[in-house]
């Protein structure tokens, strides 16, 4: 019975495909609505998140976020349907990539790919396998069917190889070392065991050190992908690759990629992954935050 409901909902979501962009944006803004009024554990940790990261602003305008962010979230959500099923020449116009000479360097250097948790995180792996293949490291999804969706959606073009994190990366350095970009995502809190505790918004956070040691291991350039929610679709900005990185230490590395990401985060930052327990694991002898 499960499955056979994983499937009805999987093709509710196939149909959504069909509908213009501004009406699937429409639904994302009720969804988004309705998950704020349900969410109330998703609240909390939005706020607690929002509160420890901006304390300069008032109430106000942390609530205003916070809306902002539910509907966006839920936009996003609603978006893969295109990512997964629309064909590409209507992928190309809905996603505007910049910056794409930042990746085609031809200078023989493997190239990682920064990306950080903003909701239009798929649009941005979409765009890049839309002209190169590259390799990731996914979470695998409880749910057999979504699981097996998700990872066709994400391989539909060039053949991204996609690696469960139970996997590791040793398969992913050797793709690199072959010319594949690696779309990394560094800014999830995976516990004590993987990670150092450097500053994000001023507060202690679990960081993973992977940007700098992959960076050591392979002579790597990093490049920051960004991707944006826009109105006509996505955009998704490959900046220049850093200089003089990897630098002194891999503790320092990970501090400078974590004031990165907070530098893009107050771009936009309603369109961060606020919904994630950033803060969840914490130096030892403080007390829990959520």
């Amino acid at each position: 019975m499960r499955k056979l409901l994983s499937y009805l909902l999987l093709a509710f979501l196939w149909l959504l495909h069909f509908l213009p962009l501004s009406i699937l944006r429409r639904l994302g803004h009720g969804l988004g609505l309705l998950l704020l009024v349900l969410g109330r554990e998703r609240r909390r940790v939005v706020r607690i998140n929002l509160r420890l990261c901006f304390p300069e602003w008032d109430t106000a305008r942390r609530e205003r976020v916070l809306r902002l962010h539910f509907i966006l979230f839920a936009q996003a959500f609603l978006d893969r349907t295109l990512l997964w099923w629309a064909s590409r020449s209507r992928l190309g116009r809905c996603i505007r990539l910049v910056g794409r000479e930042n990746l085609e360097r031809g200078d023989g250097l493997p190239t990682l790919l920064l990306a950080p948790h903003f909701v239009g995180l798929d649009a941005g792996g979409t765009a890049i396998t839309m002209i190169t293949r590259l390799t990731s490291i996914y979470s695998r999804q409880k749910n057999p069917v979504f699981d097996a969706m998700f990872l066709a959606g994400r391989q539909r073009f060039n053949g991204a190889l996609l690696l469960s994190r139970q996997e590791g990366v040793r398969r992913a350095l050797k793709a690199m070392k072959r010319g594949m970009p690696f779309y990394y995502l560094p800014d999830l809190d995976f516990g004590r065991r993987e990670s150092i505790f450097v500053p994000f918004f001023g507060v202690p956070a679990a960081t993973i050190t992977g940007v700098s040691r992959l960076a050591r291991a392979t002579g790597a350039r990093v490049v920051p992908c960004v991707s944006r929610l826009a109105r006509t679709g996505y955009v998704v900005e490959l900046l220049p690759p850093w200089e003089n990185f990897p630098g002194e230490s891999v503790e320092a590395d990970t501090a400078f990629v974590n004031r990165f990401i907070e530098s893009q985060v107050r771009i936009c930052p309603a369109q961060y992954h606020w919904l994630h327990k950033r803060f969840k694991t914490r130096p030892r002898g403080e007390m829990k935050i959520y």
